[in-house]
């Protein structure tokens, strides 16, 4: 029986009609479908605009959840919702054609107000707002959230004078009012108007499916104004512009972008063209064009924040720069690594003979073997391990993993089933659970246990005005309790570390997806709802 390919979306109708135009294509190509709804952040939180959520892939990151989670096999996105950088695992799969990319104005009486001094425009896009003000600076913008239904239900039910809307949108659901006024002149959002299909990148079934969806000079396209957008670091905390398009006389791509204040007073824009087939580098090109005239400094400027005004958090991992810069711009952060690693020594004899059932639970403990052996040295037979990265760095370092799983207790309840009376062995630290020894042994499976690093404390000294930690595992739990106090919140990278901080903390959050960046969202989400 053919695989049925489990379409996830977001639950509002236009979600839902996006998610039913891949449905119809995909079963015009003869493959079964149903389609999955999932509730995301975006449309759970309505009381602030989308760039004081903090939150990277705000509209999004709930269907890669469940993608990663196997409780769907793609999920349809309106692509300008899309993180320009995809969650590991998760590959862009298919681009459908554009649709209208532009902004309109949707009026509540007459166009007679762009001649006045004062006027009143909604929009929860710090772009729209941005773009607005820069054309008409005397002009007051409030916010206007919610799905599109609701925004234009609002702007009847309110004294404004117009409300910006995608013009994709309301024409995808046939509610495009007649006398919408185009606004030719606003850049719209990199990738407005385009549909993304994501899947996992090791599901080659949907892959295939989904490539049948793609189209290219789209693909291209938004590639290109992502890339604009990537380089400049933007998001939804910067009002950013882009579009490129194929012109098809020349056989060129036209691509404007432009980047400005906040408050709309500052405005730097670029436009270059580039032949297809040499456009790699266009986006990323213009984008140094902007950081060249003071593009930089122009997002610096806007996010200055009085230090009083902010929260502090600390993480017990030393964060990258691009780490730090996901945190809300009401949050501080500091960092240093409380855990310590140094690799063992292990014994030749050890890895002299072929190995039948190898399990290796972190990225240390790969590290730690390819310190004493080369990859043509080990002979693993069935490798099984838990975490993505730790899956990702074995595949390239070791070879093929057998089975993974997100955390050591699930690994010891499918192994405990699959490898009844035998043998494995378990490359470990010397500071490490018993949760998945112990299963397994309780389960007739002998555990060689291998110690292939020492993890070392490290705590530093946490200021009594921090209000947050960082955990990443239960180690640096344990390390952070040595030298601090417990009355702050503890983020935890997952359900193993957030089982110990609960042991001294009051205050325990976990992040839905094991990575450091889905702590960091974990952060922003806290402090910006309790704002």
């Amino acid at each position: 029986m053919q695989k049925v390919i489990r379409i996830g979306t977001r639950d509002s109708e236009l979600a839902l009609w996006q998610a039913k135009k891949v449905q119809r294509m995909l079963n015009e190509l003869e493959y079964q479908t149903e389609i999955v709804a999932v509730k995301s952040t975006g449309d759970l939180v309505l009381n602030k605009p989308i760039y004081e959520l903090g939150i990277t892939g705000v509209f999004t990151k709930n269907l890669d959840i469940a993608l990663l989670n196997d409780e769907i096999d793609i999920a349809v996105h309106s692509m300008k919702d899309v993180p320009t950088v995809l969650p590991e695992g998760i590959i862009q799969a298919a681009v459908l054609k554009r649709a209208n990319y532009s902004d309109i104005l949707v009026l509540k009486d007459t166009e007679e107000f762009f001649a006045q001094k004062e006027a009143t425009i909604a929009t929860g896009s710090l772009r729209r707002k941005a773009m607005w003000l820069n054309r008409f600076p005397t002009h007051t913008i409030v916010g206007l959230r919610g799905n599109v239904n609701t925004r234009l239900q609002k702007l009847d039910d309110n004294d404004w004078d117009g409300a910006v809307f995608a013009a994709a949108g309301l024409e995808r659901l046939g509610k495009r009012p007649a006398g919408a006024v185009n606004l030719s002149w606003m850049l719209p959002a990199p990738a407005q108007g385009a549909i993304m299909v994501a899947s996992l990148a090791e599901d080659d079934f949907v892959k295939d499916a989904c490539e049948q969806l793609n189209h290219q000079e789209t693909a291209v396209c938004v590639k290109v104004e992502r890339d604009f957008l990537h380089r400049l670091e933007g998001g939804c905390t910067a009002p950013i512009g882009a579009i490129a398009y194929v012109d098809e006389k020349t056989q060129e791509i036209n691509f404007k972008g432009v980047l400005l204040s906040k408050d709309g007073k500052k405005k730097i824009e670029v436009a270059k063209n580039a032949p297809l087939e040499r456009h790699n580098y266009l986006g990323q090109d213009c984008a140094n064009s902007i950081i060249e005239r003071g593009g930089k400094q122009l997002i610096m400027d806007d996010i200055e924040i009085k230090e009083e005004t902010k929260v502090n958090v600390y993480s017990t991992k030393s964060l990258s720069i691009s780490q730090t810069k996901l945190f809300h711009e009401t949050i501080a952060s500091d960092s240093s690594d409380f855990i310590k690693i140094r690799a063992n020594r292990i014994a030749p004899k050890v890895v002299k003979d072929e190995i039948e059932n190898v399990i290796i639970t972190s990225k240390n403990g790969v590290e730690a073997i390819l310190n004493s052996f080369t990859k043509d040295e080990l002979n693993f037979r069935n490798i099984y391990c838990v975490g993505r990265r730790t899956k990702k760095l074995i595949d390239q370092k070791i070879g093929s993993v057998r089975h993974t799983e997100n955390n050591a207790e699930k690994l010891a309840a499918y192994l405990k089933e699959k490898i009844k009376e035998q043998e494995v062995t378990y490359f470990c630290s010397d500071l490490r659970l018993d949760t998945l020894p112990a299963v397994l042994s309780e389960n007739g499976i002998k555990v060689n246990e291998v110690e292939a690093y020492k993890t070392m404390y490290s705590p530093a000294d946490v200021d009594d005005n921090v209000s947050g930690v960082l955990f990443y595992s239960p180690s640096t739990v344990e390390s952070y309790i040595q030298k601090n106090n417990t009355d702050k919140v503890a983020f935890c990278i997952g359900e193993s570390t957030a089982k110990e901080a609960r042991k001294h903390f009051d205050n325990v959050e976990v992040a839905q997806l094991p990575t450091v960046e889905s702590v960091i969202e974990l952060v922003n989400l806290h402090y910006v709802q309790q704002n």
